[in-house]
């Protein structure tokens, strides 16, 4: 597999739990333990917002700077990229996040396009029964690491939706209004649903996981998702739409399902610990894509997934995980759950100490 995408240097100020951080990596994964709320998950979110968007908890800016300083935060990374070294800036002093590549500030969409990350995380372990919200976020998020530009087209699409449907809730009848804006969500609704189905492609072509189940995905959607007949969609619905009180029709509204495939059965009625091993498996069929895709393998965020797989399964994992060549960063409350690593990572221990993390490099 292709190889050169990773964190060798990271920097926090006042980023959560941490007050101020600077460590170096290898690019080997990475296994970051330590005690329930000492701070693991603040650490690899930090790096998640290397990405665009809000990060793996979903969380305003605001709310990501320490407590009770509250001076804002910054998170500063040293990237090796297919094309060599770059340093990324993010950080915010109130609402709004700021990005700078390489001395230069730039658009949250450009680190699409320099950085390929993906996550899992525990609060996923039920994605296959709840509301299909949280799927097509997943869905978008394993677009967007095949296609930087999808990042674009749903900012476009949500954008003109929540105007349509303040139209549609203040009864407003200018037929002027409605055009304009439902011609956007033509247009970026039609290219929503071109590059969910892509993606979707590029995740059936890879090859099977050796230890996980694969799953065979596919997109529930209803009505027309070309430009054309999503417009007139739109069009016909606006009455029923403002009875409503908001759009009924169009990409917002679809599904991502999942099957099983060596039982034939929908995740949804899998046992807990299926879906787990179905999630393990799409995040690294979606690193593969991406591997094939970008010409390096996407950084893995992995919050306490050796916690419950068995020792077979964990070591499995870990295998699957260096055969990609990507750095992964995998946190677990002690260090045994990844003793299966050996020398291909380097570990992390972090601390609590009054409130604020403390890190520390071991066995270097």
């Amino acid at each position: 597999m292709a190889a050169g995408l990773a964190v060798t240097r990271l920097r926090l100020s006042h980023f959560r739990s941490h007050r101020g951080a600077d460590l170096v990596f290898d690019g080997r994964p990475v296994a970051v333990f330590g005690p329930n709320g000492a701070g693991k998950t603040n650490l690899i979110e930090a790096i998640s917002l290397l990405s665009p968007g809000r990060g793996l908890r979903m969380a305003a800016p605001e709310d990501l700077a320490r407590r009770p300083e509250r001076l804002g935060w910054k998170v500063v990374a040293r990237v090796l990229a297919p094309d060599g070294l770059h340093e990324v800036e993010t950080w915010s002093e109130g609402e709004r996040r700021q990005v700078v590549i390489d001395g230069k500030q730039a658009p949250q969409a450009a680190l699409a396009r320099l950085l390929r990350l993906l996550w899992l995380t525990p609060s996923m372990d039920r994605l296959w029964m709840e509301a299909a919200g949280g799927r097509r976020r997943f869905l978008d998020r394993v677009t967007l690491s095949l296609c930087p530009e999808h990042g674009a087209a749903v900012l476009g699409y949500e954008r003109a939706l929540r105007e349509r449907n303040r139209l549609l809730r203040d009864r407003i009848q200018d037929r002027g209004w409605f055009d304009a804006l439902e011609a956007q969500m033509a247009e970026f609704g039609a290219q929503l649903d071109a590059n969910r189905r892509a993606a979707l492609g590029k995740l059936a072509a890879t090859p099977p996981s050796r230890a996980f189940p694969r799953a065979e995905l596919g997109l529930a959607a209803e009505g027309a998702r070309d430009a054309e007949g999503l417009r007139a969609e739109l069009q016909v619905g606006r009455g029923r739409d403002q009875a409503a009180g908001r759009s009924l029709a169009g990409p917002h509204r679809d599904d991502l399902e999942a099957i099983y495939a060596a039982k034939g059965m929908a995740a949804r009625l899998c046992s807990t610990g299926e879906q787990k091993a179905l999630l393990i498996s799409l995040v690294l069929a979606n690193a593969r894509a991406v591997a094939d895709d970008f010409g390096a393998p996407p950084i893995l965020l992995l919050d306490e997934v050796a916690a419950h797989l068995d020792a077979d399964r964990r070591a499995a994992l870990f295998d699957e995980i260096a055969a990609l060549g990507a750095q992964s960063w995998m946190t677990g409350t002690g260090p045994e759950p990844f003793a299966a690593l050996g020398a291909r990572a380097q570990r992390l221990h972090v601390a609590d100490s009054g409130g604020e993390s403390r890190l520390t490099m071991e066995g270097e």
